[in-house]
Order: structure tokens, then C-alpha cells, then sequence
């Protein structure tokens, strides 16, 4: 028994050693596993970061390679600079969720949207081994948890737009398009695209791929609807303008003024979309600019009852200037004659009257050429200082380097109408500063005027207007242009009845007083 009680005391230092060995050897392979684990969570944290890295550079491509469908998630991601476009990612991991065997890494994404918006969202990226490699594992959710093959982000703004008004407060809706213009384009939809547009509520969605229909709004922010844009014009009138226009087959204008105020009532165009040539258009205002012309005559001491003959021709230096289909006045044609029916030849022979300055400074008294703040861009006229007896005789018919608009003219109109040139001005709370005539018309020479231009009517050219009520004044052009013989014509018309003052321009229209006098009555008895 002693024997094997030994025996059995022999042997436990042996089976102690066997245990320690065991134990030993145990804890060796459980550090290694512990090791070999960490090394596994690591790799797996380096190919989520690699894939977030290149999404948020915009490398779409390496993204994509970090994915197990690399083509997919690099045409997923490359599109969401589209679909979102100006916003900036910003992408950061999170805790690994999941199995020691691949699991997934949640991240929180922030987009810095264009605008200044910030909006986040929690996502997160699955992982799939393939051979030594770890790879996110592609599918839309990636993106956005709640995105499918059949969706996508997309940025939403939505924008509360004012309106452009009438002088009423009424919106313009369809009326003066070439004025009015292209939302964020042109006319004055451009110019004041920021007081019209606001600050627009933008934001994301999830929208269907091929429909484009929101299935969800993730972020939406507060916007601010626009101010409306109040302008002077007159639905009444400007409705008037339009329908005078409507079925010419030329390119016209019409513009409309009030005299007392300068406030613009009409700005019509033919075509009614397009170039606004109501405002902006640049012509030879041809005999229409015989008011001016009129007015530097008269204020430098001539009467209207001056005998002035009418000849066929007048000839400036080997130049010949000539009539409209050559016609001649009697014997004994005075200046009021030769004014009311647009003798050329007749005005051009009173050039010796006039200094070189003459035209340019009398122009001034009407406002042309300076510069005005009407609150939309306007052409303001041109009449420079002539440098020969040539220009002086053109410039005395409104042709060579003399230029206009359509607003110009009706300005001059109104000038005559009132007295006093007042700035047109078509947006009022937008003109910081009026333009002021340096001198203002004579009051007997003002009055003279009208008495030209109501002859025009009663006696002359302007018989459009004979027998309408409101005793109106008018004023025909037809000016010269381009280098064909015999030269092509714009039909010009200017006038006033009442507190109303108006100019009519009709592109190679032929004659002022056949062809663009007809728009002008029609025009006028549109206001009644």
C-alpha cells in the first residue's frame, strides 16, 4: 500500500507539469486568436475609411473599387454630383455593429448643401471578404438607408416667386413679355431676379430614378418668398399698345408716357417676346426729330410763319437731300407749312441758323443723351456735335449719326406736351436719382410747338389723327437706313393727346405717316 501511495506522490509533480504546459500552451493560443483578431477589426476599419476617403474627395471611381460591384457604386456616386449639386460630404466613422466575421461600420454623413444648409444622416457599410480583401458591400443603402435600386437623393428648392405689377398693383401676368422677360433670364425678370426670387426653401429628397416623383423629404430649410417689383404701367393702355401692334408683319414698338409725371404707362413690341426694342432699340429717328430741330430754330429767333420753300432737292456740298417721293410745297410755304407736311429740303436750307452745338444742346432740353435711371435699361439717345455742313443737314432730319429709341421719342413728345422734360421712369422705387434737363424749353417756344404739331395733324402728314377728340399732336418720321438705292425706311409716329404722350416705330416699315399713323390711331382709340 506504501508502495503505491509513492507511487501515486511520484507522479504528481509530472501531472503538475502536464497541467502547466496545457494551461500555458492555452493562454499562447488565446493571445494569438486576441491578436489575429484586432488585425482582422483593423483591415476592416481601413477598407470603410478608403471607401469614405474617395466618396468624400468625389472620387467616385476608387469608391467604387473599395465596393464588392465597383461599376455600380462608382456610377451611384458619380451621379450624386448631379443630383445634388454644390453640396460637399462630409463622412465620418463610426463603431463596428456586428460579427467578428465581416459585420458593418456605421458612419454619419453631413452634406454642406450649396446655400449654406448643413444636413445629417446616420448610414452604414456592410463588409464582404473577398480572398485577403475586405470590401464594403454595394447596395443603394449605402448611400442612405432608405434608398433602393429604384431611388435616389435629389436637392429640392422650392421657390415662393413674387410678381411683376402694374401701376395698380395688379400682376402683368402675359402683358409687355419682352419687357418683362425670362424668370432669372432677362428683361426685368433678370434684373431684379433677387427681390423677385427670395431665398428659395431647398433642401433633399429621395425621388424615384425614372419618374422623378419625391417618395420621401429628408431636409427641407426655411426660405423667404420674394418681393414684388411695382412698375408704372397701365393694364388699360398697355392692352391698347398690344392690340395696335398685333398682326403687323414688321418689327415694331410702341412706348406710351404721361407728360405731367414721366411715368411710363405702355411698352409694347412686335414680335411680342424677344428684343425689347420698346426701351432699347437704337434708330435714326429720322423728321420725327424735327421738333428738336424745330425747337433750336425757333429758340434762336425764327418765327414759324418764316417763309421757308419746299424744293424737290437740296443740295449740301454735291450731297443731295430730297423729299419723300419728291414732292414739293407752293410758293410761299412758311416753316409751320414745311414742319406739318416734313419738308426735308426746306429745314435742311435753314442750316446756317445753327452753330454746330445747336442741335446737341436743344437735344439736351429734351433729355436726350443723358443718362437716365428709368429702373430697366433704357437707350438714351445720341446727338453729337455735327463737324460739317453735311452733318448738320442730316442731323437736322434726324439722319446720320443722330440716334434713338422709341422711349426717346415718346419723351420728346411729352416734353413738348408738358413743357418740361420729365425723366420716364417705368420702376419707380428702384430710380435712386431722376435726370434733369442742364436747360429747360422756353415757354413761348414750348408753345409753339404744339401749335407745329397739332398742325400736323389738321393741315399735314399726321391725318391718321384728324378728328379724334382730345385736339392731338403728332409729329411723322421716315428715316433713312442701311447703303441700298433707294434706301429702306423705318416708319416713325410720335404724338400726345391729353396726359398721354406716345411713339410708334415700325422697322422698314416705309412711311411715318401712312404706315405707322394707322398703329397710332388705332392706339389711341383703344383708350376710350
Amino acid at each position: 500500500m506504501s508502495d503505491t501511495t509513492h507511487a501515486a506522490r511520484r507522479r504528481r509533480p509530472y501531472l503538475l507539469f502536464l497541467l502547466v504546459l496545457v494551461l500555458v500552451a492555452g493562454a499562447g493560443t488565446a493571445a494569438w486568436r486576441l491578436l489575429r483578431g484586432g488585425e482582422e477589426k483593423d483591415a476592416r476599419a481601413v477598407a470603410v475609411d478608403a471607401f469614405l476617403d474617395a466618396w468624400a474627395s468625389g472620387d467616385a471611381q476608387a469608391a467604387g473599387r473599395a465596393t464588392s460591384d465597383p461599376a455600380k457604386a462608382a456610377a451611384r456616386l458619380g451621379a450624386l454630383a448631379k443630383d445634388l449639386p454644390g453640396t460637399r460630404f462630409e463622412l465620418r466613422r463610426g463603431e463596428h455593429i456586428g460579427a467578428a466575421d465581416g459585420g458593418r461600420y456605421a458612419f454619419r454623413v453631413t452634406l454642406h448643401l450649396k446655400g449654406g444648409e448643413r444636413f445629417s444622416y446616420d448610414s452604414a457599410a456592410p463588409l464582404t471578404k473577398t480572398g485577403d480583401d475586405w470590401r464594403v458591400t454595394w447596395s443603394p443603402a449605402v448611400v442612405h438607408p432608405r434608398l433602393t435600386d429604384g431611388s435616389k437623393l435629389a436637392a429640392t428648392s422650392e421657390s415662393r416667386r413674387a410678381e411683376i405689377l402694374a401701376a395698380d398693383g395688379t400682376p402683368l401676368g402675359g402683358l409687355a413679355p419682352a419687357l418683362v422677360g425670362a424668370p432669372g433670364k432677362s428683361g426685368l425678370n433678370y434684373r431684379y431676379e433677387k427681390q423677385l426670387a427670395g431665398r428659395p426653401a431647398t433642401g433633399v429628397a429621395i425621388v424615384g430614378t425614372s419618374t422623378g416623383r419625391t417618395l420621401a423629404t429628408l431636409h427641407t430649410s426655411k426660405g423667404a418668398g420674394g418681393t414684388p417689383v411695382r412698375t408704372t404701367l397701365d393694364i388699360p393702355v398697355q392692352k391698347a399698345a398690344e392690340a395696335a401692334l398685333r398682326g403687323l408683319s414688321k418689327n415694331a414698338a410702341l412706348v406710351a408716357v404721361r407728360p405731367s409725371t414721366g411715368e411710363i404707362v405702355a411698352a409694347a413690341d412686335n414680335p411680342p417676346t424677344g428684343t425689347n426694342r420698346a426701351l432699347r432699340g437704337q434708330y435714326p429717328p429720322g423728321s420725327d426729330f424735327k421738333v428738336v430741330t424745330a425747337a433750336a430754330l425757333i429758340g434762336g429767333g425764327m418765327g414759324t410763319s418764316t417763309p421757308t420753300p419746299c424744293p424737290k432737292y437740296e443740295t449740301v456740298n454735291g450731297q443731295r437731300f430730297e423729299n419723300q417721293d419728291l414732292f414739293q410745297l407752293p410758293t410761299g410755304a412758311t416753316f409751320a407749312d414745311d414742319f406739318a407736311h416734313s419738308c426735308n429740303t426746306g429745314i435742311i436750307a435753314l442750316r446756317d441758323r445753327l452753330t454746330p452745338r445747336s442741335l446737341t444742346d436743344t437735344a439736351k432740353a429734351f433729355g436726350i443723351g443723358q443718362s437716365w435711371d428709368v429702373g430697366a435699361v433704357t437707350y438714351d439717345g445720341s446727338v453729337p456735335v455735327t463737324t460739317s455742313a453735311n452733318d448738320q443737314a442730316a442731323a437736322m432730319i434726324g439722319q446720320g449719326r443722330v440716334q434713338a429709341s422709341p422711349l426717346v421719342m415718346a419723351s420728346v413728345a411729352a416734353t413738348v406736351k408738358d413743357g418740361t422734360f420729365r425723366q420716364p421712369v417705368l420702376v419707380p422705387d428702384a430710380v435712386k436719382r431722376r435726370a434733369k434737363a442742364p436747360t429747360e424749353l422756353e415757354p413761348a417756344v414750348a408753345s409753339q410747338l404744339r401749335t407745329l404739331m397739332r398742325a400736323v395733324v389738321t393741315e399735314g402728314s399726321g391725318k391718321a389723327l384728324r378728328g379724334m377728340p382730345g385736339e392731338p399732336g403728332a409729329k411723322t418720321g421716315t428715316a433713312e437706313y442701311g447703303d441700298e438705292s433707294p434706301p429702306r425706311t423705318h416708319a416713325w409716329f410720335i404724338g400726345y393727346r391729353g396726359d398721354l404722350a406716345f411713339a410708334v416705330l415700325i422697322e422698314d416699315g416705309g412711311s411715318g405717316g401712312k404706315d405707322a399713323g394707322p398703329v397710332a390711331a388705332a392706339f389711341l382709340k383703344g383708350q376710350r
